[in-house]
Order: structure tokens, then C-alpha cells, then sequence
């Protein structure tokens, strides 16, 4: 297994479009030629578009682009900007008079770091499509749908921490399996490899953490909704032959990846969903696939977050570091 860029497959483009100014941005992954897709949604607060389409009993057959945007669900306007861009170039199912671009969404909830009457409309969408065939390499942190994500809120804004997007890939023989992940979350970071919380609900010295499953559990009489405002979304991508069934349960493999970097995972005010893109050129077996998507997205997520800087208050984990 060898870590690789995002950008190595080929039949796989994604960019970002950003307004850094009010703090808000969406990311897209684009497959021109159609990748079999799933999709799986464990938060209690989800924001989608066209998701009904990917259950594996309907008769989408594949999808050209996934959204992953901020503005809550004001940002689910880029999806039309994305259409827009896809349709223009051709790409999309032909109906004998214009194509039609089959386009999932997902939205997270940034209104509370940057200008909230400014959100991800179609002009930014159309925009972050441009980028995603410009040769632009990925950008993690303060870019695309996690421009003004934030993460550990338990304890109010205040005490909350920078999030952002990232990305990790691996390749294992000619299988690729990578990750795309916006990292806007009730609760706190964990790196895998120490355990450790590296990002989340600060302590009164603003510089170590609380530990934000300790702070629901002493409130757990509280039924008040005071965590408004979360969620990670993402997409696996992978060149493996997988059927819609095959990656709907890939979508769900990757969701492990969150309840290993994440804690708590899919509380009932995130809206975590993961989309999964099989482009199908390599026949791989689901559990091998699953492993790679599941460390992939575990990895992209602490990416976000230790490539995100300080934005609209809110202190990044390299400032911890310092």
C-alpha cells in the first residue's frame, strides 16, 4: 500500500471555488465519463440533493459530479452552477436535445465564521468546476466546502476550533482508493496514531481540550439544540468495479473512518454523509476496497484539520502548535 496524491486518478477531476472574504466555498468531484455511485448519510442533520436517485433498487445508472458545499442549505444553489458548467461541455446523459448532468450534493453549516448572507451560489459552483480542469493540485485546509468550516463546538464558538477540507489516497497494486473530506463537526479530532485529541472544544486556557463527549455526558439532562451548526461530508473515489449496491456499502465502509477521527461520530446534529464514485476499471473485492476507503477517509479528515489556519476567530491546530 503506498500513499498517493488525490489527483492520480485520472478519470477524476475536483476543484474548489472559495470566497475566503466571508468565509464560505464548495468543492467538486467531477467524472466525466460517469462513475457508479452510493451514498450513505449517518448524521441526524443532513442537507442532500438528489440522493434518492443513488438507492441501488432506482434506475440512475451513474453520476457526473458530487458536490460538497458550505451555506447550510442555501449552498445547495452551487449544485446549479455545477449543471450549468457540465451541460455546457457536454457531459451528461444525452436526451437528444442537451445532456443531462446527473449531480449529488451534500451541505455543511458555515454561517457562523464569515458573512452569513453570502453563501456558494451556481456562479460559484460553474467556478469550482473551471478549477477542477484547470491542473490545479488539491488544496487542504482553508479551501472548496472547507473554507469556513469549524469543528469542537460543544462549549459555544468561543472555545471551537478551525476545520477545513483534505484529501488522502492509497494505491495498492493498480487499485486506487482516495478520499475527499469536509471536516465541520460537533466534536473533536483524533489522531489515530496517538490517540491524542489534536483539534476541538477548548479548555478554559484555550490551548488543551475538554474533551467534548465528557461535556454531553455531564449534560445530558440538556435537551436544548445549542450545537447548531456541523456536519462532515465527503466522497470516496476509487477506480475499482463496483455495482450501485457495492458502492452504497462502500459509502458506508468510509464512514468508519469518521467514528475513528471523530468524537462522538454522527451525532444526532451532524449530517454526516458519504458519497462513494467507482469508476471501474479494476476488479477489486469490496472488503479490500472498504479497508483502503475507511483508512483513506480517517486520514483525509486529520489532513483538514492540520492544514486549516485561523479564520474568522476561530483557532487553527497550527496555532496550538506554536
Amino acid at each position: 500500500m503506498q500513499k498517493v496524491s488525490i489527483n492520480d486518478l485520472q478519470e477524476i477531476a475536483i476543484g474548489h471555488a472559495q470566497n475566503v472574504d466571508v468565509a464560505t466555498g464548495c468543492t467538486v468531484i467531477v467524472c466525466p465519463d460517469g462513475a457508479v455511485c452510493g451514498v450513505d448519510v449517518r448524521g441526524g442533520s443532513p442537507g442532500t440533493r438528489d440522493t434518492d436517485a443513488l438507492n441501488p433498487i432506482n434506475n440512475r445508472k451513474t453520476v457526473h459530479a458530487v458536490l460538497l458545499s458550505g451555506g447550510s442549505s442555501f449552498g445547495l444553489d452551487a449544485a446549479g452552477g455545477v449543471m450549468e458548467y457540465l451541460e455546457t461541455h457536454k457531459i451528461g446523459r444525452d436526451v437528444g436535445v442537451t445532456v443531462v448532468p446527473n449531480v449529488c450534493a451534500a451541505i455543511l453549516f458555515d454561517l457562523k465564521c464569515g458573512d452569513y448572507k453570502i453563501r456558494p451560489d451556481a456562479k460559484m459552483g460553474y467556478t469550482a468546476c473551471e478549477n477542477a480542469f484547470s491542473n490545479q493540485p488539491f488544496a487542504s485546509g482553508n479551501f472548496g466546502a472547507g473554507t469556513g468550516a469549524t469543528i469542537g463546538k460543544v462549549r459555544g464558538d468561543a472555545y471551537a476550533m478551525k476545520g477545513g477540507v483534505g484529501s488522502c489516497a492509497f494505491r495498492h497494486g493498480d487499485l486506487f482508493v482516495g478520499a475527499v473530506m469536509a471536516v465541520n463537526c460537533v466534536g473533536d479530532i483524533l489522531d489515530s496514531k496517538t490517540g491524542k485529541i489534536i483539534a476541538g472544544a477548548r479548555a478554559d486556557d484555550g490551548k488543551t481540550f475538554i474533551g467534548s463527549e465528557s461535556v454531553i455526558l455531564d449534560d445530558y439532562k440538556c435537551k436544548t439544540d445549542f450545537f447548531s451548526g456541523n456536519t462532515i461530508i465527503g466522497c470516496v473515489i476509487t477506480n475499482a468495479k463496483l455495482d450501485k449496491a457495492q458502492a452504497t456499502k462502500l459509502a458506508a465502509l468510509g464512514q468508519n473512518g469518521i467514528a475513528r477521527a471523530v468524537r462522538p461520530a454522527h451525532s444526532i446534529y451532524d449530517g454526516d454523509t458519504v458519497f462513494a464514485m467507482c469508476t471501474g476499471e479494476v476488479s477489486a473485492t469490496l472488503d479490500a476496497v472498504g479497508i483502503l476507503a475507511s483508512l483513506a477517509v480517517e486520514e483525509a479528515i486529520v489532513n483538514a484539520v492540520k492544514s486549516a489556519v485561523s479564520l474568522g476567530g476561530f483557532a487553527a491546530f497550527k496555532d496550538l502548535c506554536q
